[in-house]
């Protein structure tokens, strides 16, 4: 009886898929596409000189992961300033990354705060926009930021909960970026400064509330709305 096999796609069309991919992903980030702009698969194939394969390929990765929505008959596109799931990310979020950094505070060990002193000192020395980056952050200080708060929930020691805050992440990187032009007198590193300071102190009520509250900035961005609660002293 003959046997079926499954064959990989080709080596060559697997490594053009993904330079694809990072080239669409990379330009999402950098804001060449404004918010609620189509990315229409025949023009981005002609761009790049790939198959419509290819690229609706390279689309469908970056809406797993929160970057474009795929919309019923209508294609592929940036998600909008309006949608609502930036508003239920950032609840999600809200709801449960205080309750890891609590379970951090409890749990992390000498080598965890000498690891959160590291990640915070790497996002202080790391600047926030560099020319010829876009008008939204610079790659390597979205990746501080992204293993400053990561590394401050690695403490609570669950991998089913940090996997969940990986994927959130992803999906309200954009959101992240946005805001910070609709709420130009904020001061990110004061907030991180203190969230830092609570956390190796080991006040956990102090961490939480200064996290929620920095998730909430976020939030609140995006709808053009600041939010103006008097400031507890750390």
């Amino acid at each position: 009886m003959a046997q079926t096999t499954h064959t990989s796609p080709p080596a060559g069309k697997q490594i053009l898929s993904e330079q694809v991919y990072t080239h669409l992903r990379d330009a999402i980030m950098r804001g060449d596409h404004a918010p609620g702009d189509a990315l229409k698969p025949q023009d981005l194939a002609k761009e790049q000189g790939v198959s419509l394969a290819v690229v609706r390929e390279a689309l469908v990765r970056v809406v797993g992961e929160g970057l474009a929505d795929r919309l019923p008959n209508r294609g592929f596109a940036i998600p909008a300033y309006s949608d609502r799931r930036w508003q239920e990310i950032g609840e999600a979020r809200r709801t449960i990354e205080p309750v890891m950094l609590r379970m951090a505070v409890e749990r992390g060990d000498v080598d965890w705060e000498a690891r959160v002193r590291a990640s915070h000192h790497r996002l202080t020395r790391t600047p926030a926009y560099v020319a010829g980056e876009g008008e939204h952050y610079s790659s390597a200080w979205a990746e501080a930021h992204r293993l400053f708060h990561r590394t401050l929930l690695e403490g609570c020691g669950n991998l089913v909960l940090l996997e969940t805050f990986d994927r959130l992440w992803t999906a309200s990187e954009l959101a992240r970026r946005w805001s910070v032009h609709r709420n130009p007198d904020r001061d990110g590193a004061a907030e991180h400064r203190r969230l830092e300071e609570a956390v190796l102190a080991r006040d956990a009520d102090t961490a939480a509330e200064l996290l929620i509250r920095h998730l909430t900035q976020t939030a609140a961005g995006l709808t053009g709305c600041t939010h103006h609660e008097p400031e507890r002293e750390v």
